[in-house]
């Protein structure tokens, strides 16, 4: 079996995508932390050195390469870098992926083809490349970083929530063809927490800021609405690391892993309560201080 340097058979092989911030960021310290043999992927190299300056510390020792998961040639590059060097692939964990705000009339084609292509296919383009490997060992973990958005839908995530919603059933599915084989598919489904994806990485869609949209002071409500509460009632990333190495270390992991207690209440009354009850709930709680706003695109239009 090809082997690096310095490379431990006992250690699990680790391939993480969309590494620069957050969750990969976070999950792929903390994993090498703990012994893992870990493979950081992201889009851009030039954005590696947050990942680096939190390994130092930490004493890690991080595999980092380049990977968009919308461009396949990316992908095998990667996948034959590990594979030559490692000779398997233990454990994937799909992190990549961002969330595109913004109400339907306001998004452009292209904004959604571009939110599918990163959070759904994505994940796809890069499952396929791993799943002949792990078949081949007849063992291995999909961790597909989901989110809470998944089972239930916001207003102006529409595209976002559309995507989480493919990731759901897709991997559902692919979990039913793939335990013959000894291979795991997992879901985790995170509410809100402090990462990269309300600041930095923020996108939005392409009339968001338009003043001419009907949606536009309640878009700029939403966006404030999330800057108040992002340091207040935000969960820690490293929660979602931790929860991924008890999913690797499980003989028998759950599908479906909603981390936090918020979220699982929110899954717990779209599940069981009837939906005329749980969208009042939710628009109440959506629009709480922005009656106004609705009822001024209401007179406009």
């Amino acid at each position: 079996m090809p082997q690096g340097k310095g490379y431990m058979p006992e250690k699990k092989i680790v391939f993480i995508t969309g590494c620069s911030s957050g969750f990969g960021l976070v999950s792929s310290v903390y994993l090498a932390s703990k012994g893992y043999q870990v493979i950081a992927t992201m889009r851009n190299l030039d954005k590696r050195h947050d990942l680096l300056n939190e390994c130092k510390p930490a004493g890690c020792n991080i595999d980092i390469l380049q990977l968009d998961v919308t461009d396949v040639s990316s992908i095998d590059k990667a996948v034959d870098i590990v594979y030559k060097r490692y000779g398997r692939i233990d454990v994937l964990v799909n992190n990549a992926g961002y969330a595109i705000c913004g109400f339907f009339e306001d998004l452009s084609e292209e904004d959604i083809r571009k939110q599918m292509d990163t959070n759904f296919f994505g994940v796809q383009n890069v499952t396929r490349r791993v799943i002949p490997i792990m078949r081949q060992k007849r063992q291995g973990k999909i961790i597909n970083i989901s989110s809470i958005s998944g089972l239930y839908a916001l207003p102006g995530l529409g595209a976002y929530n559309a995507s989480k919603w493919a990731l759901e059933g897709f991997s559902e599915s692919l979990r039913y063809e793939l335990k013959v084989f000894g291979i795991d598919v997992i879901l985790i489904e995170p509410g809100p927490y402090k990462t990269k994806i309300f600041t930095d990485n923020a996108c939005y869609a392409r009339g968001f800021n338009d003043k001419k949209s009907l949606y536009y002071d309640l878009s700029q409500y939403f966006v404030k609405r999330v800057d108040k509460n992002i340091n207040r009632k935000f969960n820690d990333p490293k929660c979602i690391a931790v929860l991924i190495e008890k999913l690797i270390t499980s003989k028998n992991p759950s599908f479906r892993n909603i981390p936090d207690f918020n979220s699982r209440m929110l899954y717990f009354l779209r599940k069981y309560l009837p939906f005329r009850i749980f969208s009042m709930l939710l628009e109440a709680t959506m629009f709480a201080n922005a009656r106004e706003l609705v009822h001024k695109i209401k007179v406009l239009d």
